[in-house]
């Protein structure tokens, strides 16, 4: 890759590696459902200006249904739910957890995507890789209600991140990336409006909860798309999901070093074998010019390049 991909490659990593530990913060202080509104709102205020300078808004209108579709499932949805997961999990454990997207992304490719299906090798990794989110769920949340519930929300939000690109490669594969991802960035800010409405923060909220909502609206949501167009384009679709693989790292890191969050035995074993299950069951990385071999590791039409068109992006990695 160039230099220009790498700086984009290890700015992506970071900037889709530390919202979970920001998100932890966040809850501690302010409502779930008002983080995730929040963090929306502040992207939508800054990228939808972007796609109606760049006109690339224009057919978003005739494709309302399915835009307000894919702001439901992949946007609205794992957005709140990741906040409420965390408000019961770890920041660590939740990361992990959200790396399993692959693998759901294989499962429901046995159903909606036959072309897609897993035989063989791929196969047994989808096996290695689920064995990885038992291990986690089954030793490290055994017998705790709440966490039990937490780690629910989190594989609830994989399920989004995973089916939400199959509904944008299906129906919004002409528009311009930018024009879905904005849509629904929009979309899911007014769907989720009510909800914040009647969970707004009282008063006493302390600077680390407001300023962890500003980083994840601005710099995790906003900014990191923009990062992750210029890798697209320098890199392609196939090298840049490589960074599916480098997010969880930055995340438990970030929460042991800081959240003073332990990990023990069962997660670090769930999560080598997560990374290693949906690296095998997704094709692995393919090089320059090879066949795609599966969909996308995770949830991705919000992530590509205004050049790019949706397909492009569901092909190559959201968060």
């Amino acid at each position: 890759m160039t230099r220009r991909a790498w700086i984009a490659f290890a700015t992506c990593s970071v900037l889709w590696g530390i919202p979970y530990f920001f998100i932890k913060v966040a809850v501690e202080d302010l409502p779930a459902v008002f983080v995730a509104w929040a963090r929306i709102a502040l992207a939508a205020a800054i990228l939808l200006p972007v796609a109606w300078h760049q006109g690339a808004l224009r057919g978003v209108w005739e494709r309302r249904r399915f835009i307000a579709a894919f702001a439901l499932i992949e946007i609205a949805g794992p957005f709140t739910l990741i906040p409420l997961g965390e408000r019961h999990l770890s920041s660590s454990l939740a990361a992990i957890l959200i790396a399993a997207v692959p693998l759901t992304v294989a499962i429901l490719a046995v159903r909606f995507l036959p072309a897609e299906r897993v035989h063989g090798a791929r196969l047994v990794g989808l096996f290695v890789g689920l064995a990885g989110v038992v291990l986690l769920v089954g030793v490290d949340v055994a017998g705790r209600s709440d966490e039990l519930l937490g780690a629910l929300c989190i594989l609830g939000a994989t399920v989004g991140y995973a089916a939400g690109p199959m509904i944008a490669s299906q129906t919004l594969s002409d528009l311009p990336a930018i024009a879905p991802v904005a849509g629904a960035l929009g979309v899911s800010t007014v769907v989720l409006a009510p909800l914040a409405a009647f969970s707004l923060p009282g008063g006493g909220v302390p600077f680390k909860a407001w300023g962890s909502v500003v980083v994840l609206g601005i710099a995790c949501t906003a900014i990191a798309l923009v990062v992750f167009f210029v890798l697209l384009t320098e890199a392609g679709p196939s090298r840049a999901s490589i960074i599916t693989y480098v997010n969880p790292v930055v995340a438990v890191a970030l929460g042991v070093a800081f959240l003073n969050e332990s990990l023990g035995g069962a997660s670090i074993a769930g999560l080598v074998l997560i990374l290693a299950g949906s690296y095998v069951s997704t094709g692995g990385v393919r090089r320059a010019g090879e066949p795609r071999a599966a969909p996308s590791p995770r949830a991705g039409a919000d992530r590509a390049p205004p050049s790019a068109s949706a397909a492009e992006v569901t092909g190559a990695d959201v968060r």
